[in-house]
């Protein structure tokens, strides 16, 4: 869907001038705020873990859940956030709003942390003031994080020329790029001030970055370039699917519908919605809005499953290496680093994936099927493959490694080195395809909407996995003993529940080449 730049607007209203606005330069400014947003947000989710147990005194499983919703009501509400800025605000202002919201319920919790009077006496629980302080604090953070992280990478892709989808598809790459790296500094530098200055410093640091990120965007506003709002896409969805029923058993004569809708590039999917065009209450722009983003459904679907691969990262993975030998050189690598790897690993190959898609292109430049395969479904594809494969080591490794515990051997952390690899470059090659593929084939109207699906996805795949490990400990319990139960991994089959990971992917894969073909 190419936009032409008419249909943007500047900061006064007028007609957006291709030279003075947008650009690469203003779609920067989105990677570099990415940055501190992340850190921010990454930062907090693990100082929350010490300061629910040490200053609001809940016990370690309460913090732990606490923490848990916490992200996942972050990432759920990016579809909240993202149908504000479709609907009613240009993602600009978005931005501003839930930054603003974000940075409030920061300063809540700092003073709150840093008042006495506004924490629990020793050895007690909050009381409800104290709680609904906490509380009010926390989701303020969560709704902001929802706004903020649907309308930025929207509002960033905005800015460049729609023609050219190879830029596109570069900027999301150095977007995810900029979010790992926010995460990145969030797991050495800040964990290091956590644990050396004192997990108090993390509220403080936080609203100066976030504060700095926050002016930072504002001040791109002469050269931003902003889609007009255009009215809430699921009023128009549901008087689609209305309509559609309504007229069920009427029938459109072909020769009225051809004429009404054209030739639509989904004129033949979906086709019991054609039935809402009888009449004059729905137009064929908003048939075609509908189906496109049923269209996108299915695909947000089939990307869970590699989201609830991730999750064991910052679970089991983390479990598997406290108990590993962490030894480098006489330094012992610490627990919360292990997830430095990932990040390390997501870093090193976008640059490595630009590089060889620019090298690919020279060198294939008149040969477009070769060129197709980096279009963002087959980047979703292959990354889903290698989150098939990631489980399939993880199972391996696991299954040595009890049998080297077994006989009194402790294996090298390094030896996670495959599964951290392998879902390293699986997440670049998803999410990185997912903002891509969801914010170009979205209709206008439903873009940032469409784009928070990427983030729905990971929230989708925590909440996954935890159905899982429930599942699997309930069924495993009525054979004989459950294969996840109790602390000690040497005495469960974590192998076995990697393995059932291994298999789901591999179904998973065929369902989503299933609905990628059909696209």
């Amino acid at each position: 869907m190419v936009i032409e730049n008419g249909e943007f607007e500047d900061w006064r209203g007028s007609k957006a001038d291709p030279v003075r606005h947008g650009g690469v330069a203003a779609a920067s400014i989105a990677c570099v705020v990415e940055v501190l947003e992340n850190m921010v947000f990454l930062s907090n989710a693990t100082n929350f873990v010490a300061y629910f147990l040490k200053s609001m005194h809940y016990s370690a499983a309460e913090s732990a859940n606490m923490v848990t919703n916490f992200m996942g009501t972050s990432f759920l509400l990016t579809i909240f956030g993202g149908f504000v800025s479709d609907s009613f605000l240009t993602r600009f202002k978005t931005f501003i709003i839930f930054c603003t919201l974000e940075l409030l319920g920061l300063i809540l919790l700092t003073i709150q942390a840093q008042n006495s009077r506004l924490l629990p006496a020793i050895n007690s629980k909050p009381s409800k003031t104290q709680e609904a302080i906490l509380y009010t604090g926390l989701y303020a953070i969560a709704a902001g994080v929802g706004g903020v992280k649907a309308a930025l990478p929207a509002h960033g892709a905005d800015q460049l020329n729609h023609g050219n989808q190879r830029l596109i598809s570069s900027f999301f790459n150095w977007f995810f790029f900029s979010l790992c790296f926010g995460g990145l500094i969030a797991s050495t530098v800040m964990i290091w001030i956590e644990e050396n200055l004192g997990w108090n410093w993390s509220f403080k640091i936080s609203v100066v970055t976030l504060s700095v990120a926050l002016c930072i965007f504002a001040m791109g506003f002469p050269i931003y370039r902003h889609k007009r709002p255009g009215g809430s896409p699921l009023t128009r969805i549901f008087k689609v699917f209305a309509s559609a029923i309504g007229n069920r058993k009427m029938s459109l004569p072909e020769a009225e519908y051809a004429q009404i809708y054209g030739e639509k590039r989904n004129r033949d999917k979906l086709r019991f919605l054609n039935k809402a065009l009888i009449g004059d209450s729905v137009t064929a722009t908003d048939v075609e809005e509908t189906k496109t983003f049923l269209g996108l459904l299915p695909i947000f679907a089939s990307t869970i499953m590699m989201n609830c691969c991730l999750a064991q990262l910052m679970t089991f993975s983390v479990q598997q290496g406290n108990i590993m030998d962490r030894s480098l050189n006489n330094f012992n690598i610490p627990t919360q680093s292990l997830s430095v790897f990932p990040l390390f690993i997501m870093l090193a190959s976008i640059p490595v994936y630009e590089y060889f898609i620019r090298l690919f292109r020279l060198k294939n430049n008149n040969r477009p099927r070769m060129l197709n395969m980096f279009q963002p479904l087959r980047r979703i594809g292959i990354g889903l493959a290698l989150a098939l494969g990631s489980m399939a080591a993880a199972a391996i490794v696991e299954a040595k490694r009890r049998e080297a515990a077994h006989d009194g051997v402790t294996l090298s952390v390094f030896w996670l080195g495959w599964q951290y690899l392998l879902l390293g470059v699986s997440d670049m090659l998803t999410l990185g395809g997912m903002l891509e593929f969801f914010y170009s084939e979205a209709p206008d109207s439903m873009r940032s909407m469409s784009t928070a699906l990427s983030w729905c996805s990971t929230s989708m795949g925590y909440f996954v996995s935890s159905v899982l490990v429930t599942i699997c400990n309930s069924a495993s319990g009525h054979f004989g003993k459950e294969w996840l139960g109790g602390k000690d991994l040497n005495l469960t089959r974590l192998d076995l529940f990697y393995t059932l990971l291994c298999i789901l992917n591999f179904i998973n894969l065929l369902n989503y080449i299933f609905w990628a073909k059909r696209y």
